[in-house]
């Protein structure tokens, strides 16, 4: 086998040392062992999947796959991993690695059926993957609202739609829901967003018309204003629906994920093209059901007050004085009556820790009613 060669800009050059390939020998034995690992981890997860059906087993006749998910107690486990992890592999690689194996040790009594928005190839279906991994069922739907529905229904285990961006805000439809439901949000994902300009051609000049979705589109508008200022801008139901869309003609575009290029046969015309670089979205997670604490959590309130002078002053109170955390805080119109508002608070910690616990029992004073939406692990990377 050749000698490395070493590049020219480095030979000669004071601590600069040259790399020799490794002899024939050596090599096979590097793989030799590779091969031995590899047999190792495979023995060690089926160790883990039998160990997780005896979970299962021990939980006593249960019925279906969310019976055995307990989002709190895999939490726990992957801040394992991340307080683990030393290295060479990055804390993302080892939370997908790690998440994968959940999934698929799960899946042995029957895979999570998950509803999101779709179609298929929609950042929300990236969410969903990223959150329960490959191994669970993927439902797409047309919309939040049928997300929401079935759910409730009970046709699908959980759901995952988009709630804020960290540029464009929150998604009202999102928190519109949670005004009637009874839903609870069990979980939350971040989802690192990149938007693509993606058309049947791949040429920019052909583009007359751009699809995407309301929030994709204000993303990336300042990019559009330099590169399409003439192009028609439309409204989809989603960014893998203006994929599909797109498809059809030589002269229309989408935004959407890189992914949605790949379902649906598009070529890559320019991108990443969102305005800003910190682009991330943030996901719910939604459920039936509270679920106990995972020792990092966040609970989500929509609190009702009372119309009087100073009195969302008073319904923050309570949370200062005993220590509590507000993340955010957003209104709506409470739909109960002109001029009526909701307000929706995030806050630190769990409905279960004695600090928001004391928080909330003091909080009937000041408000007409509390709903607690749910109280979740915070998301990981």
């Amino acid at each position: 086998m050749a000698a490395k060669r070493i590049p020219k800009k480095a030979a000669g050059k004071p601590g600069v040392v040259a790399t020799k390939a490794a002899t024939p020998s050596a090599l096979s034995e590097a793989r030799a062992r590779i091969d031995g690992i590899d047999q190792q981890i495979q023995g060690l997860i089926a160790e883990r999947a039998r160990w997780a059906h005896q979970v299962g087993k021990a939980k006593g006749p249960l019925k279906a796959a969310i019976d055995y998910y307990r989002p709190e107690r895999e939490a726990q486990v992957l801040r394992q991993v991340l307080d683990r992890n030393d290295g060479p592999l990055s804390d993302e690689v080892l939370l997908r690695l790690f998440r994968e194996i959940m999934s698929a040790c799960l899946a042995q009594q029957e895979p999570l059926t998950i509803g999101y928005l779709g179609p298929e190839g929609t950042f929300s279906q990236q969410a969903m993957i990223k959150h329960f991994g490959h191994s669970a069922r993927g439902l797409p739907l047309s919309s939040v609202e049928e997300v929401f529905e079935e759910v409730e229904a009970g046709h699908a285990d959980f759901g995952v739609v988009p709630v804020e961006n960290s540029g464009q805000g929150t998604i009202q439809s999102t928190l519109d829901m949670f005004l009637t439901s009874h839903l609870k949000i069990c979980g939350e994902v971040e989802l690192h967003v990149h938007q693509y300009l993606l058309s049947r051609t791949g040429r920019i000049e052909d583009i007359e018309r751009v699809y995407s979705h309301p929030m994709s589109l204000a993303q990336c508008k300042a990019w559009l204003r330099q590169n399409l200022p003439n192009a028609e801008k439309i409204a989809a139901a989603s960014n893998a629906e203006a994929a599909r869309r797109s498809r059809i003609a030589d002269d229309a575009a989408a935004i959407a994920g890189e992914s949605a290029g790949h379902v649906y046969g598009l070529k890559v015309v320019a991108g990443p093209i969102e305005d800003r670089a910190d682009n991330t979205t943030r996901f719910l997670v939604l459920g039936r059901e509270l679920f106990t604490h995972s020792g990092h959590d966040r609970t989500s309130l929509l609190v009702f007050v009372r119309d009087r002078p100073g009195a969302l002053y008073n319904v923050l109170s309570p949370f200062a004085k005993h220590g509590v955390s507000m993340n955010r805080i957003e209104s709506r119109p409470a739909h109960s009556g002109r001029w009526q508002y909701g307000f929706f608070i995030d806050v630190s910690g769990h409905v279960e820790d004695a600090p928001v616990k004391q928080a909330l029992s003091e909080l009937g004073e000041y408000a007409t009613d509390v709903k607690i939406l749910g109280s979740y692990p915070v998301a990981l990377l």
